[in-house]
């Protein structure tokens, strides 16, 4: 069964893309916030639980990583997580936070903290796969230290469109181009996951640094969850309908939100597939002439 809240008042957006200032009345379904023990399963690893299930901290030693997954799935809407990454010498490590469907040809939505030597910046790395085709990676460094205090990282999907933000500000926008020949996730439930794993043969200066485990135990924060999405179970047969993310303003950025979108990309991205000049792809992409 598929439950999908009747909205009574709209939560307004602000001008800087902050989703939702106001408070929801729902029906069935509320939005489910902040709680990790009541909206989370422990997939793998050690997971601490503080302030009363408010707080997931992922820990990483040479044994094992850790991670954690929502107990729903889902198809369209809002999902946001506070996070705080690990401090002093990170290299090697990767720290997540996604979204993904369960079957081979899968639908993936990225966010993907990328560590470092002390000294350097994390590398903030997005991704999107669809119909099990990813590649579509973008990189960039953040303007805030994310590791000195939680900073909100969200994900807005739609039929449109999906865009990635931080702190309520708009870094990537993946546009639904299905009529142009482009995959797009629209069919797929996913789970919203959390990991914190060894990547040390890719992550950091291209596997050239690895993890320095006289660091570990690795440490990595999760809190103020909130997800206000179409919840689906194995025995759903109909969409959900009439709501706020089909909304017309939320199915492309207003100028406003083209201008901070721009001001990430000339300012920290570093990396973006679509502009790759190593002749890792015969062509460039379609998608690229047609995302914002």
């Amino acid at each position: 069964m598929k439950s999908c809240a009747t909205l009574l008042v709209f939560r307004r957006y602000s001008q800087q893309f902050a989703y939702i200032t106001s408070v929801f009345v729902l029906i069935l379904f509320s939005v489910e916030a902040s709680n990790m023990n009541g909206n989370f399963d422990i997939s793998w690893g050690t997971v601490k639980l503080l302030n009363n299930g408010q707080t997931a901290q992922l820990t990483m030693d040479q044994i094992s990583g850790s991670g954690f997954q929502s107990k729903k799935e889902y198809l369209f809407g809002s999902a946001s997580m506070r996070i705080k990454l690990i401090s002093g010498n990170s290299a090697g490590t990767v720290t997540s936070y996604y979204m993904s469907s369960e079957a081979s040809s899968h639908d993936e939505l990225d966010f993907e903290f990328l560590g470092n030597v002390r000294g350097k910046p994390y590398i903030l790395q997005t991704n999107v796969f669809a119909s099990g085709v990813g590649n579509r990676e973008q990189r960039l460094n953040l303007w805030f230290d994310p590791t000195a205090d939680f900073h909100n990282y969200s994900i807005l999907w739609n039929h449109q469109q999906i865009v990635f933000s931080v702190d309520s500000i708009p870094i990537r926008v993946f546009k639904n181009n299905e009529g142009a020949g482009v995959p797009y996730p629209n069919r797929r439930p996913m789970r919203i996951i959390a990991t914190l794993w060894n990547g040390e043969d890719w992550a950091t200066d291209g596997g050239r640094v690895k993890i320095d485990w006289k660091n570990a135990p690795f440490v990595a924060s999760y809190q103020s969850f909130t997800v206000d999405a179409c919840s689906v179970s194995s025995h759903s047969s109909s969409p959900c309908a009439n709501n706020w993310w089909d909304q017309s303003e939320f199915q492309s950025l207003n100028q406003q939100q083209l201008s901070k979108l721009d001001w990430v990309r000339k300012n920290y991205m570093i990396y973006d597939y679509c502009h790759d000049k190593s002749g890792r792809f015969s062509a460039t992409p379609l998608e690229c002439a047609l995302n914002p």
